[in-house]
């Protein structure tokens, strides 16, 4: 009796869950396992597959548009996770403070994560710094020359990396909520050593949050390899692709030239990068990420 009560309960539990599986296996297993197979032909989206191998990935290492495309992604993930998550702690820090309307600076902070995916803000951005935008309207007024941001390799990346950067109040709240789990009573007996702001800071405050500095460093990885709206918006990619991300390649690939085999291949390849770094930033968390349990370690 007790067996055919786990059994329906079972069925039942199976049941619940159905939606929720049809929806793993039709949109995530299915095309996760599509993806690869395709990867392995010359797959276009009119004219079916007519070759299959290793010509993708053979030509992925080969052609020099593809490699700079891959470098300039890379480039990108450099400037910009280091200089969003350290922007993101130091706001933080000083919002980790009793000041007066400090609710309103912690909101007004959040804002720009909320908008800055919309596709109305990278046109903004855009504008902004267009020959006669915003930034150069205020450099001409102190007498400078007038930039053109979008005509420079670096300028223009440095543009893309600067709209994310802008948009760091989602790792800011994070880092606000890691800090104010750090005990007062730490930074008072500090005090009392005659311990400086700056080394409670680096002594006492970073430490005890490299767990969620380990957790910021991970997602906002993820989301610097898949950038796609502001290079596709902002610069378009250009000057001659000097902002054209891998994941740009990947959208003109499969929706321009509906290239659907060497999209796939190039979305692998990408795949392969961001699990093989996650899984080096997962190895090296042992050297450098205090948890205050041992069974966090």
């Amino acid at each position: 009796m007790k067996k055919r009560k786990g059994f329906w309960a079972l069925n039942i539990g199976l049941l619940y869950i159905l939606p929720w599986l049809v929806g793993f296996l039709l949109f995530k297993v299915y095309p996760f396992a599509s993806s690869l197979y395709y990867s392995f032909t010359n797959y276009d989206l009119f004219n079916g597959i007519t070759k299959t191998g290793l010509l993708n990935y053979e030509k992925i290492f080969t052609d020099e548009d593809i490699i700079r495309a891959f470098e300039v992604t890379f480039k990108y993930a450099i400037f910009d996770v280091p200089l969003k998550l350290a922007f993101a702690l130091f706001i933080a820090y000083i919002l980790n403070f009793k000041l007066k309307g400090v609710n309103f600076f912690r909101t007004a902070y959040y804002i720009p994560s909320i908008l800055g995916g919309s596709i109305a803000i990278a046109i903004l951005w855009r504008a902004v710094f267009n020959t006669d935008g915003l930034i150069n309207t205020v450099i001409t007024f102190f007498g400078g020359p007038k930039i053109n941001w979008m005509a420079g390799a670096n300028s223009a990346l440095f543009v893309i990396v600067l709209l994310r950067v802008w948009q760091f109040g989602s790792a800011m709240v994070i880092f606000l909520a890691a800090l104010k789990g750090v005990s007062e009573d730490l930074y008072e007996a500090a005090s009392i050593d005659g311990a400086g702001k700056w080394t409670q800071f680096f002594k006492i405050t970073v430490p005890l949050i490299t767990p969620v500095i380990f957790y910021n460093l991970i997602t906002q990885l993820c989301q610097a390899f898949q950038e796609f709206n502001a290079p596709f918006l902002v610069t378009k990619g250009g000057p001659n692709g000097a902002t054209t991300l891998i994941s740009m390649l990947i959208y003109n690939n499969a929706f321009l030239r509906h290239k659907m085999g060497m999209a796939s291949a190039q979305a692998w390849i990408l795949f392969l990068i961001v699990m093989t770094l996650t899984a080096v930033a997962f190895i090296s968390q042992k050297k450098w990420v205090y948890y205050s349990d041992e069974e966090g370690r």
